[in-house]
């Protein structure tokens, strides 16, 4: 069983790099026939094993969005296990028993349920009692099984996962450093508990099942269970049947292992291998008398505290952090550390020089541990590091904070920057709110235009923690491709109140791109406009006639390429149904099935969902862009309002297309919706000839 298993593994993952090649590269791996033949075995192979891998090419699971996670009960609580750092307690735990030792994996815990062989459901941990759904997530891991061949009901456990080696590559593919994943088990959690299952397959999650909650199997034996979980297709947890002489060597096994593993480990776990006695143990008030958790105890290096860097944050918050001189830690260099606030400062007596003691808390997140010799010189500044702006010390519930009280604070302004930078507006990647906070820092920004010149700073920027000189290329590149947008972009870019994406465009369409028009139209001229009311029409006047935003702006086009076009007339211009909050147009072609197709102006008069994998679009936001830039809407879930479901599997069981079918919603494929753009293409071309 477990030989065909593992060559079901490979079937599939050869399977589905030639099928990704084939449709989404435009390259052969294997001639169809031989193709076809690896298939069929595949498919002979998942029958006679009844087990079916989450990334078997013979199934298709569509990634589903949620507007949120959905809270049940587990069916049977989980409970938190006592924790020890001695190998001495961990050996005098057995006594006389045999015991399990496993990884105590560091991720987020899920449990799996299967029945008549299907997996039905999967819950996070949560507190224990209650967990989130995330079952449309789980089924997009990489080695859960989707079926298995055990047809009775089952209740699995184990850890949500992403390797080092994945994390690594996740965060290559960043090219901001401070946008980088700080770890690990956080990526892990985060992934598994996205709302759209799409993000959730992206995130290379993997998961590692540690014990078995119920089973129609009578096993007594925690290694009988696992065994038994391997049998079925699952990845299963590192482990060893220890007595109490060989907990010592085997947890010097397991420390060996972890340090050059490539999997994020919290610690180990030790559970009696005889289920039934276990039980019979009972629990104390807080935890189960049958496992115990084994923690490494924390390393600690000695160091010289060389400063206090004060953070600002948009908040207005400023806090400290410490900067040593490096030292290795759980086998990296770390050189800061955040101190969290002044409360914690004047408690370390912290003061330059200060010889220092620090250590990775859960062998991750560096902490100072102690201060040896507390000469506590270091006081909160009395000027904002950022404006030079007064600060006042808070105390909130007794414990005492910084703050800027300079409501101009640049560091303030963060958001407006953020905005600005976002893919819907200038499209700048590289730039996330913690590195605009920095470059805000270091004085390289003050207004829009100086993102432009951010070249003049190439040395400090490559030089900042956590940069170098191949995220400064990056950032430029991403930079400059920039420089080349449109009004409509450039509009809901400069985050004017009322402004947002949408109306950017219809007022950009108005004006033909047209920017010098756009400064000088008259509130009059602007609430002629379908769709822009007078608050809207007034915050946009007020916007582009104050003096400063006026020279403001001149400075910022002045680094940009904006396309224009024909200014279109008001009688061809979209209108706006707010009865419907959608985009409206007359059905004119009633002859055609295509009736949904404006013949005068060739616009979209509908409003979209868009859900499961694409297959000619690189992502949904392409594909939801190109809907919008033809006059259309797209939305995040199905309603009485949504004219049609775009889903490439039409006959899936997803909610979305449960909804569809219930409200008349007619769900159409990317093919289909092909040849809706094919015809407005043809109709345009036809109108302007």
């Amino acid at each position: 069983m477990t030989d065909k298993l593992t060559h079901m593994r490979d079937l599939a993952t050869k399977l589905s790099e030639a099928s990704k090649a084939y449709y989404m590269q435009d390259k052969e791996l294997m001639p169809n026939v031989e193709y076809d033949q690896l298939y069929d075995e595949l498919v002979a192979l998942e029958k006679e094993t009844g087990t079916t891998l989450s990334y078997s090419p013979t199934i298709n699971v569509g990634y589903e969005v949620m507007s949120d996670l959905v809270k049940e009960n587990h069916e049977l609580p989980m409970l938190s296990l006592d924790k020890t750092k001695s190998v001495e307690a961990l050996s005098g735990f057995l006594d006389a028993k045999q015991g399990l030792l496993s990884l105590k994996l560091d991720g987020l815990t899920l449990v799996l349920t299967y029945d008549g062989g299907e997996l039905v459901k999967a819950l996070t941990r949560g507190d224990g009692v209650t967990g989130e759904v995330v079952t449309s997530n789980a089924k997009v891991f990489s080695n859960i099984p989707l079926k298995i061949h055990d047809q009775g009901k089952l209740i699995i456990r184990g850890e949500a996962v992403i390797t080092y080696d994945d994390f690594e590559k996740i965060n290559e593919e960043i090219g901001d450093a401070d946008a980088k994943y700080k770890n690990p088990r956080n990526l892990a959690s985060g992934s598994v508990r996205q709302l759209d299952s799409a993000v959730s397959a992206k995130r290379r999650l993997k998961f590692y099942a540690f014990s078995l909650a119920q089973s129609s199997d009578d096993l007594n034996s925690m290694q009988g269970e696992l065994d038994m979980l391997d049998q079925l297709g699952f990845d299963t947890v590192k482990r060893k049947l220890v007595s109490a002489d060989e907990v010592a060597d085997a947890v010097e096994e397991f420390t060996i292992f972890t340090q050059n593993g490539n999997l994020p480990v919290d610690g180990l776990v030790l559970e009696y291998d005889d289920i039934a006695y276990g039980l019979s143990l009972g629990r104390t008030a807080k935890f189960p008398r049958n496992a115990i958790a084994f923690k490494w105890a924390d390393e600690n290096a000695q160091t010289e505290l060389l400063d206090i860097e004060w953070s600002v944050s948009r908040t207005g918050l400023i806090n400290p952090i410490a900067i040593f001189a490096p030292v290795a830690l759980e086998g990296t260099t770390v050189s800061r550390a955040s101190v969290h606030n002044v409360s914690i400062m004047k408690e370390l007596k912290l003061g330059l020089h200060d010889i220092i003691m620090v250590y990775k808390a859960n062998m991750i997140i560096p902490q100072i541990s102690e201060n040896l010799t507390q000469s506590g010189t270091c006081e909160p500044p009395a000027i904002c590091p950022v404006c030079g702006g007064a600060t006042e010390i808070k105390d909130l519930d007794g414990i005492q904070t910084l703050y800027c009280t300079n409501p101009d604070c640049q560091a303030k302004h963060i958001g407006a920057f953020s905005h600005f930078v976002s893919r819907a507006a200038m499209n700048i990647d590289g730039l996330s709110e913690q590195t605009i906070e920095k470059l805000i820092q270091h004085g390289f920004i003050h207004e829009f235009s100086d993102i432009y010149e951010l070249e003049q700073h190439k040395d400090e920027i490559s030089q900042m923690d956590g940069f170098g000189d191949k995220s400064y290329q990056n950032l430029i590149v991403s930079i400059d491709q920039s420089r080349k947008t449109t009004t409509a972009r450039l509009l809901n870019a400069l985050g004017i109140a009322g402004i947002g994406k949408a109306n950017a465009k219809v007022i950009s369409d108005y004006y033909g791109g047209q920017m010098s028009e756009i400064r000088e139209a008259q509130v009059d001229e602007l609430t002629s406009i379908d769709g822009v009311g007078p608050i809207m029409a007034e915050s946009l006047y007020a916007y582009m006639h104050d003096e400063a935003n006026a020279e403001s702006l001149d400075r910022l086009l002045s680094k940009l390429d904006i396309a224009v076009k024909a200014r279109r007339s008001q009688a061809s211009s979209v209108a706006h149904d707010s009865s419907k909050d959608s985009i409206d147009v007359a059905i004119t072609d009633s002859d055609n099935d295509n009736s949904d197709i404006d013949a005068h102006n060739g616009a979209f008069g509908k409003t979209f969902v868009i859900t499961g994998s694409l297959e000619n679009y690189e992502n949904r936001d392409a594909l939801t862009e190109l809907i919008e830039e033809l006059g259309g809407k797209v939305t995040g879930s199905v309603s009485k309002k949504t004219d049609y479901l775009i889903n490439n599997d039409s006959e899936s069981a997803s909610s979305k297309n449960k909804k569809a079918h219930a409200l008349g919603v007619k769900i159409i494929t990317e093919a289909e919706f092909a040849t809706l753009i094919h015809t407005i293409t043809r109709r345009q071309d036809n109108n302007e000839h």
